[in-house]
């Protein structure tokens, strides 16, 4: 068996490096325009450059997602923007529209095209089809479960990426014209407001101004509202299936979230192709990805159709029993002192956990915060200071996180 490539999301530079860093073979993102994340940060042109840099120095992959339902006006900037994206030397274009793909195989025929999963494939059939059209990889609709994924995989000749971890969309892979109608953001073109998570009421036409609740909880109703997906118990059917990549969902998560679960699922797959036949799943991996922000997780769709009480979220609510404080920049091997780039606010006398790349996560009690300028503070209430932590050897791009809930 061939160990499947380990895809994270970049919504910036910084979470391109700190992805490839924990572990990710490959990265996704997005340029200014063209993708359906428009409230990430996304890459310009020196921004694409450095991280397709970055990645290649460190023997990953960076794909670029073009993944609109593109208007005509649309239409006209997409030459040029292919041709930029091959100079950068990007691996690979996420497309969905097939007028966006006959562009890319004329304007830059040497880019890999990796079919989205807006392109909703559900079966062999239209995998088929989409490989005679040149297209390298086919990202599968999430609605589909392993006998199905399987199946496509034994008689199509195409790499199959699946997502395993995220933000799950009510709508069909993520077709949804809910947000558009009530907020004039387009989801298809990367504006999604998640109307589906908020709380609704029940309104009789002649009575506007009484608001009845239809109550699933003291909270409220949220009719639409997905758990998150959670596949990290699942990777050994998962790579028998046929997928050639594992995809993380979360463009718009922190970098926190993003270094967190790479390194969970980073160790899963290693550990499975250490020892395939005595793999056993070890629950610390779950409980390190339940210390991001999260809803309730779910398997989706992947051992068969889910039902509305493994799919529907409540309460609509993130779990939140972390917060994360800081990235370690550097540390002083003479002086015992890490520079930290402060994310949240703690303080002396704080207990905090590390999030290390490589080592083991270990906590530490905060006795003593520095400036730069070496002035004992009490505290780190400013984002983005750097400050400096008396603390045990620590690698660069560890994560602090204060436990907030128990």
């Amino acid at each position: 068996m061939q160990k499947p490539e380990l895809l994270a999301p970049a919504g910036d530079l910084e979470k391109l490096k700190s992805a490839i860093v924990y572990g990710a073979d490959a990265v996704y993102l997005g340029g200014k325009q063209f993708s359906l994340r428009a409230g990430a940060s996304n890459f310009g042109p020196e921004e694409l450059s450095a991280g397709v840099d970055f990645a290649h120095r460190h023997g990953a992959k960076v794909f670029t997602a073009v993944n609109i339902f593109a208007h005509n006006q649309d239409v006209e900037g997409l030459p040029e923007y292919f041709k930029q994206l091959q100079h950068a030397g990007v691996d690979g274009v996420i497309a969905s529209d097939p007028g966006v793909i006959s562009i890319l195989r004329k304007a830059a025929p040497e880019l890999p095209i990796h079919l989205s999963t807006q392109a909703n494939t559900t079966n062999y059939l239209s995998a088929a089809f989409w490989q005679q059209q040149g297209v390298k990889r086919i990202v599968l609709a999430r609605e589909l479960s392993l006998p199905e994924i399987s199946e496509i995989a034994e008689k199509v000749n195409v790499e199959l990426e699946v997502f395993i971890h995220g933000a799950m969309c009510m709508a069909y892979s993520g077709r949804c014209l809910l947000s558009n109608y009530m907020t004039g953001r387009d989801a298809n073109r990367g504006d999604c407001a998640q109307p589906c998570r908020w709380k609704y009421n029940l309104v009789e036409q002649k009575r506007p101004d009484q608001y009845f609740p239809v109550e699933e909880e003291d909270r409220g109703t949220y009719f639409m509202s997905s758990r998150d997906l959670s596949l990290i118990e699942h990777i050994p059917e998962l790579i028998k299936a046929g997928v050639k990549s594992l995809k993380i969902e979360g463009r718009m998560k922190s970098v926190h979230y993003v270094t967190t679960v790479v390194k969970s699922y980073r160790q899963a797959i290693d550990s499975y192709f250490d020892d395939p036949k005595n793999y056993t799943f070890d629950p610390k991996w779950l409980d390190e990805i339940s210390k991001v922000s999260h809803r309730d997780y779910t398997t989706g769709f992947i051992l068969g159709q889910p039902g509305g009480e493994a799919q529907s979220d409540k309460s609509s609510q993130y779990r939140r029993d972390y917060r994360f404080v800081g990235v370690v920049r550097d540390y002083d091997h003479s002086t015992g002192m890490a520079l930290v780039e402060q994310r949240n606010n703690f303080a002396v006398g704080d207990k905090v956990e590390v999030l290390q790349p490589q080592g083991e996560n270990f906590t530490v009690i905060i006795k003593e915060i520095y400036n730069e300028k070496d002035q004992a503070q009490p505290n780190a209430p400013h984002p983005q200071q750097r400050i400096k932590l008396p603390m045990p050897l620590v690698e660069e791009w560890s994560m602090l996180r204060l436990v907030v809930k128990k």
